[in-house]
């Protein structure tokens, strides 16, 4: 089974423009994305995916493969469907361009249902919550998964909603036991594997009003009826979003060589 990794990497952003270019120990941050995702023993090629020059010759300055794309595309996983149109393979990994700490494990381990299961379309990755405030910040996305491993929805509401007075409340700033999905709630790390076909028959579909409320492109996969196989795992992404998180993921990097 054949398996590309795509990273859509767009220079616009709203609360850091150029991010994907910023320098962390030496390198721009697409590179220690592309490297560690090449290190994922499941995928065959990586391809940054990118509406810009600067970030086209940036990649192509560490040896990278960049694919040029419409400047009009809405979410990564228009991005990555473009580039796709144009592959011969069997899957296709959608990883996020601001995570340059990305565990390849990870990667492999959303690659490895498929390994054993044809019938599945979509998958991606959650790890549990450890906090009642990380549990309410809108910007850690839930995802609560059903007995059969499938999530049912994903939000930026703190879903599920604790009762204080049931049994599934919140103990001690820790989360209760799932008799099915193990700890939860969780939390969703945006990281995709689609079968080909699924990945471009998502990206034909026009947005749904659930996907545009939410902002979360993987909505769009629900609400038409495709099942997303979530993969729980132990690793926890740190995204770079903000100044602030550019620090915090270059003292990291100082600090472990």
């Amino acid at each position: 089974m054949k398996v590309i990794g795509i990273i859509p990497a767009r220079y616009t952003a709203t609360r850091l423009p150029g991010k994907v270019l910023a320098d962390i120990a030496g390198k721009p941050m697409i590179q220690h994305v592309y490297e560690r995702a090449t290190q994922a023993e499941t995928l065959h090629k990586v391809i940054v995916a990118t509406d810009d020059e600067r970030i086209m010759q940036a990649v192509a300055g560490f040896g990278g493969e960049a694919v040029m794309t419409s400047t009009e595309h809405q979410s990564g996983t228009d991005r990555a469907a473009e580039v796709a149109q144009g592959l011969s393979c069997e899957l296709v990994v959608n990883i996020q361009g601001d995570e340059p700490l990305i565990e390849p494990a990870a990667i492999d381990a959303a690659v490895q249902p498929f390994m054993s299961d044809s019938s599945l379309r979509m998958s991606t990755l959650a790890t549990p919550i450890e906090t009642p405030a990380e549990h309410q910040e809108p910007s850690v996305v839930k995802v609560v998964v059903g007995p059969n491993g499938f999530a049912m929805y994903f939000s930026r509401a703190p879903i599920p909603f604790f009762r204080l007075d049931t049994d599934t409340a919140w103990p001690d700033n820790k989360p209760r036991q799932h008799p099915h999905s193990g700890l939860w709630p969780l939390k969703h790390i945006g990281l995709y594997v689609y079968t080909r076909p699924t990945l471009l028959w998502l990206a034909s579909l026009p947005q749904t009003l659930l996907e545009r409320t939410e902002k979360l492109e993987q909505l769009r996969a629900l609400e038409n009826g495709c099942p997303i196989k979530v993969v729980q795992v132990d690793y926890s992404p740190i995204g770079v979003d903000t100044p602030d998180d550019l620090q915090r993921v270059r003292a990291i990097m100082e600090s472990e060589g």
